[in-house]
């Protein structure tokens, strides 16, 4: 089960970190995009899975990459393990663009699947909308890095990654449709 007070005071964190980003697909306020992933790890919610790990890594995800919080400061506030799994799902920004997935999902492998849900439940919800200035070519490339992601971790869940295909599906739509 999670802890409806974790997920509370990590959502606390996440929206005030977050301020006024937007997310780059739709306009909403970042925050929505968090409560979407969530959402995405909660509905495969089981006994066998630590939901508390998942869903507070869910709402934490993209808050050392995007929003200034470091490792330290979660690890502070939520312990060890979220610690870990937050700076897995965090893109090093020292590498090449064109290595920082791979590197991720290197990562991302060693960490509990609980992690790795979380990864493949962003992607699907990424891939609702693309940012309008984003073109074909960049849609497509980011269509196919789903398909590295659902490889690599796919195996973490059944359910999200058979989501994660039906979203890619649906995707393919918006390839054609250049800026």
């Amino acid at each position: 089960m999670w802890d409806p007070e974790r997920y509370a005071r990590a959502l606390d964190l996440a929206a005030r970190s977050h301020g006024d980003q937007r997310d780059p697909g739709n306009g909403f306020p970042y925050v929505v995009h968090l409560t979407k992933v969530a959402a995405e790890v909660m509905r495969v919610a089981s006994v066998d899975l630590n939901m508390d790990l998942a869903v507070t890594c869910a709402v934490l995800h993209d808050i050392v990459e995007d929003a200034g919080v470091t490792v330290a400061q979660l690890e502070a506030e939520f312990g060890a393990e979220v610690a870990a799994g937050v700076a897995a799902l965090t893109k090093d920004e020292r590498l090449p663009k064109e290595a920082r997935m791979a590197d991720s999902l290197r990562r991302l492998q060693a960490q509990p699947r609980e992690v790795q849900l979380v990864k493949l439940a962003d992607r699907i919800t990424n891939l609702e909308y693309p940012p309008h200035y984003w073109t074909a070519a960049k849609r497509r490339a980011y269509l196919e890095e789903a398909g590295r992601i659902h490889e690599a971790l796919g195996a973490a869940h059944s359910g999200l990654a058979a989501r994660l295909i039906e979203r890619m599906r649906r995707y393919e739509a918006w390839v054609g449709e250049g800026a």
